[in-house]
């Protein structure tokens, strides 16, 4: 574990050091607050848990979006800079290089998101919500978070450039929650499997109503694990070319 930790913390320096990270969390910190407002408020009255919702359904696409920005640099900037030669040189395994690079990201992406608790609880000034509800909104946007920076390692490990890697992952996390179109189209029973597999729809839209369903739990831990374990068997067949 002091390798992934070492690792972690250079990472975590990273983006506190550099510009990217202040950007990416003032454009989510943005962009949070006009959906709130925009799309969340609106003009018209509506119930304090319809707000919430309709502000969660738009703060799942943006913390997408700032998730693969922020993994796309994770492993391929290594090879860019041929940085990931010298990490294969030393005694560090490949799965505490890519639970260093994924833990470091989610504690950014977080962070991040707390950062924007404010938002959802202005409804408190002309109304009235679950703190239960806010909490489950939380923890599904982290969850999602998790799942998507999970696939991006995974984009940034078989890719050769940053730019690359953000493309690879945008499109597997957006078929994955597209995977509700496919099966409104697709013959049972395989329908079940497909829209099961979608991101939004299948999982991410009971936290939204502030429920917790410990199926959806299962689907987000297994994503991530699966992808983690996809980008370690990449990493180890790189390593000894």
């Amino acid at each position: 574990m002091r390798n992934v930790w070492l690792i972690a913390k250079r990472e975590l320096g990273v983006y506190l050091r550099t510009p990217a990270g202040y950007l990416i969390t003032a454009g989510l910190l943005l962009l949070d607050g006009l959906a709130f407002n925009v799309f969340g408020v609106g003009s018209s009255p509506k119930l304090s848990s319809a707000v919430l919702q309709d502000y969660l359904y738009f703060a799942f696409g943006l913390t997408s979006v700032a998730a693969i920005l922020i993994s796309m640099r994770l492993i391929a900037e290594e090879r860019q800079t041929g940085t990931l030669t010298l990490l294969f040189t030393s005694p560090v395994k490949e799965h505490e290089i890519i639970l260093a690079k994924f833990g470091s990201a989610l504690v950014f992406v977080t962070v991040m998101n707390l950062l924007t608790i404010y938002i959802p609880l202005l409804i408190f000034v002309n109304g009235k919500v679950s703190i239960g509800h806010i909490a489950a909104g939380y923890l599904g946007l982290t969850l999602q978070a998790a799942t998507v920076l999970a696939i991006g390692v995974f984009g940034s490990a078989i890719s050769w450039n940053q730019l690359m890697a953000g493309v690879v992952t945008a499109l597997i996390v957006a078929l994955l929650v597209l995977l509700w179109m496919v099966a409104r189209v697709t013959e049972p029973p395989l329908n079940k499997i497909i829209s099961y597999l979608a991101l939004f729809q299948g999982h991410f839209q009971s936290f939204q109503r502030g429920i917790l369903r410990v199926s959806d739990l299962i689907f987000y831990a297994s994503i991530i694990f699966f992808a983690l374990l996809a980008s370690t068997r990449v990493l180890q067949s790189q390593r000894w070319r």
